[in-house]
């Protein structure tokens, strides 16, 4: 969750701009009109909450219980009473869409940025997907019951492209985690490389990091190629939508191959010059055998 804003808590309330880098689509122009609503209703729900764990320079304590009223607010408005006006712009444009949403999945997200302001030391890969599965899964899973999409197997391969894309966030963000002394990589990972935790958040590079960074990113591919069979399955702008998110994330993977998965020291990003290579692949995105 390492987005950017200029914005600082106790100074004023985070902006409701859409511009900040994150891998999450907004209202765009694949997104059918009926649902933009909505859409942009649970990216500033989620953005501001991201920011009131993230952004400025805020003690842990004033965002911890900045964390706790904006759910309290969430709880207001699930059980029809007024919430406060702190965060009008976000909760009122929520009121309207809320009968869409399922809440639980809300305050799923509300669990993750409570554990970023004192982010475990993740044992294994479990452990870590347990992260994903409230800090990224809800995501997809939202938006699939605004498509009007429910099953089984498309729930399990949302959740699988969804924790792809934030894992993927983490082998991109290393150089921006480190100096927050945030660790995503899993003890198991390390131990299994031999790279301290240490050595990570310092941005050592080295041998063994770059062959446990392969190893993160193959974990990552898999996941994502498990998922995109959903982009296939969706119908209309919602699986063109997808199919764009899940080469996005393919294509981060392959630039950190590319310059020997050095991404300690050198941070991926996608670029304009990407988008035709980005759409092609979308194109011609075909399922697996």
């Amino acid at each position: 969750m390492n987005c950017q804003t200029s914005a600082h808590i106790g100074q004023r309330e985070p902006s409701l701009s859409i511009e900040h880098y994150e891998n999450f689509p907004v209202a765009s122009w694949l997104c059918p009109p009926a649902l933009r609503p909505a859409v942009i209703a649970l990216y500033h729900f989620a953005r501001t909450a991201d920011d009131l764990a993230d952004e400025g320079d805020a003690a842990t304590a004033v965002r911890v219980q900045a964390l706790r009223d904006y759910r309290a607010d969430l709880n207001a408005l699930a059980a029809g009473r007024a919430p406060s006006a702190r965060w009008k712009a976000v909760f009122a444009p929520l009121a309207r869409e809320l009968h869409r949403l399922d809440a639980t999945l809300l305050h799923d997200l509300l669990d993750a940025f409570e554990q970023d302001l004192a982010p475990p030391r993740y044992r294994d890969r479990d452990h870590l997907l347990d992260y994903c599965r409230r800090s990224a899964n809800p995501i997809g899973r939202l938006l699939l019951g605004l498509y009007g999409v429910g099953d089984t197997a498309s729930l399990r391969r949302s959740d699988a492209i969804c924790s792809a894309l934030q894992l993927i966030n983490f082998w991109q963000d290393f150089s921006r985690d480190g100096p927050r002394s945030r660790l995503y990589v899993p003890q198991a990972d390390l131990d299994r490389h031999g790279v301290s935790a240490e050595a990570v958040l310092a941005c050592q590079d080295g041998p063994a990091a770059r062959a446990l960074i392969r190893d993160l990113c193959d974990w990552a591919r898999t996941l994502m190629q498990e998922g995109a069979p959903l982009a296939l399955s969706l119908p209309g702008r919602a699986g063109w939508e997808l199919r764009l998110v899940v080469q996005g994330g393919l294509l981060i993977l392959d630039k950190i191959a590319a310059r020997g998965h050095d991404s300690l020291v050198h941070r991926p990003k996608i670029e304009a010059l990407d988008l035709p290579r980005l759409t092609w692949r979308a194109l011609t995105m075909r399922a697996r055998s």
